[in-house]
């Protein structure tokens, strides 16, 4: 039940929190997070007490740091605040996002995406993973959502629902195949990362499959959905 609360107040700040949030420069969203720079350009912030441990790593480069900014905010406010409600037991809980930067095309032009991997404990009998990515068309200056990535009128889900299935199957070894009612639901497949090769699609854990599944992710190449590409 705890682990559906926190991801209850981490969706629903989230959401107010990436609306109306004016844009944050790169040099200050991990000042406003708390956390430092290494010389690997990737920003750190941990925070370690009896209650809980909080670890968030990502590119300190990605354009647009302001959603980035508002969703780690949100899941570290609701994290805190389910660790600290009275009678939590099983401490301290833990949560660890790690930010993956990816590049696409040129450096003044293309693409960039960062794609977060979630593991959170908050004492239950089995932790849960799931996945935040966020994607920034550099030459229009624009975030790039599932809605966009795609021209207007195409049918992406045609091609990357099967390939999905295909992927599983050979990839990872995966004997179910995804039903058509979910496979072809784009609200399923907001999580991407844009790569000059593929686009990589991640399944949050439960998400698209049964819990035990865990996180899951597909490789879809990207000269299958090229001439739908609104990039």
């Amino acid at each position: 039940m705890r682990i559906l609360t926190v991801a209850a107040l981490v969706a629903a700040g989230v959401l107010a929190g990436l609306n109306g949030v004016p844009t944050a420069s790169a040099e200050t969203a991990c000042v406003d997070l708390g956390g430092t720079v290494g010389q690997d350009q990737i920003c750190r912030v941990h925070t370690e007490n009896p209650t809980y441990t909080l670890d968030f790593s990502f590119p300190n480069d990605y354009p647009d740091q302001a959603p980035v900014t508002a969703y780690l905010t949100q899941a570290r406010d609701g994290f805190v605040n389910v660790a600290e409600m009275p009678g939590s037991w099983n401490l301290p809980y833990q949560l660890d996002a790690k930010g993956a930067g990816y590049r696409a095309g040129p450096p003044t032009g293309g693409t960039r995406s960062v794609v977060f991997t979630v593991w959170q404990n908050v004492g239950g009998v089995h932790p849960q993973t799931y996945y935040q990515a966020f994607n920034w068309d550099v030459a229009k200056s624009a975030p790039i959502t599932f809605d966009t990535l795609f021209k207007p009128g195409s049918k992406p889900l045609d091609v990357i629902y099967p390939e999905v299935n295909r992927y599983l199957q050979k990839e990872q070894g995966m004997i179910d195949s995804i039903p058509p009612t979910e496979g072809l639901d784009p609200t399923k497949y907001q999580n991407f990362a844009i790569t000059n090769d593929t686009i990589d699609f991640y399944f949050s854990q439960g998400e698209m499959f049964g819990e035990s599944a865990g996180p899951v992710e597909a490789k879809v190449p990207r000269a299958l959905v090229a001439p739908m590409l609104a990039l």
